[in-house]
This record gives C-alpha cells, structure tokens and sequence, in this order.
C-alpha cells in the first residue's frame, strides 16, 4: 500500500527546517514568522519568533503554498516566470494565497515537491536566506 501514497514533508523534518530558518533570522538579527506546508498546501508546522510583525504569520503562509503549488520558489525565480506576460503578470495578483516576494521554497525529496518553507519578517531576501538556511537542514536526508 506504501506505493500509492503520496510522498510528504515529515513532521520531523519540518520542526528541523523550520528551528534551522529561525536560528538564521537571530543570526541576522530578525524574529520571523515561518510556515511548513506538506505537498498539497496544509499547514504541518508553523511558529512565530518573538516580536515577530504579526503580517509575518500570513504572509509566510501565503509564500510556503505559492512555492508548493508551482514548485518553484517565490522572489526572483517567479518574477522572471511572469515579467514577460503581461496577462500572467497581471492576473496573478488576483490569487488568493499567492504571495510573489522571495522568502517562499520547495522542498524537494526523491525528484518530487513534498512541501514547502515559508518565511516572513524580514526583508523578503532577507526571509528567502532563512528559508534557504533552513532547507540546509535536510542535506542529504530527504
């Protein structure tokens, strides 16, 4: 039956990338808000650092489920997917959990996307480094 389920982010693995995303933002100086979601877009694992801006905890969200959906990460890699279309440039703006600026990322085991780190409370490359920091956690493991 193993076979037919569908791969997914661990709660392990999220509580992992997520403590490592957070060690990153009290290295730099930050309190974040940071959201794990699994393969289909729900929440697994979410926390808010002190003092975090309360716009933090739906905006790291918003950023986990835009990187999970299109399996690519928020911030540069989407603008340049849509700076050239300007129906899709546009339109985009309309999705409800859609959050473009950097701080969004996959998380990629086996091939296949089984979840995806958000992270909000700095400025958005600012959250795409913690983000990346956290995903450093899972080298070699996933």
């Amino acid at each position: 039956m193993e076979d037919y389920l569908k791969r997914s982010v661990s709660l392990a693995d999220a509580e992992r990338i997520a403590g490592q995303a957070m060690a990153k933002a009290t290295e730099l100086g930050l309190s974040i808000a940071v959201t794990i979601v699994d393969e289909s877009g729900v929440a697994k694992f979410f926390a808010r650092m002190d003092h975090a801006p309360l716009i933090a905890v739906d905006a790291s969200r918003k950023k986990a489920v835009t990187a999970v959906s299109y399996g690519i990460p928020t911030g540069q890699s989407w603008f340049d997917f849509i700076k050239d279309d300007p129906i899709l440039r546009e339109g985009v703006h309309g999705f409800r959990d859609l959050m473009l600026m950097g701080g969004g990322v996959p998380i990629i085991g086996d091939n296949q996307v089984i979840g995806a780190i958000g992270v909000s409370g700095g400025h958005y490359l600012q959250d795409q480094e913690c983000a990346l920091a956290g995903l450093e956690s899972l080298k070699g493991q996933v």
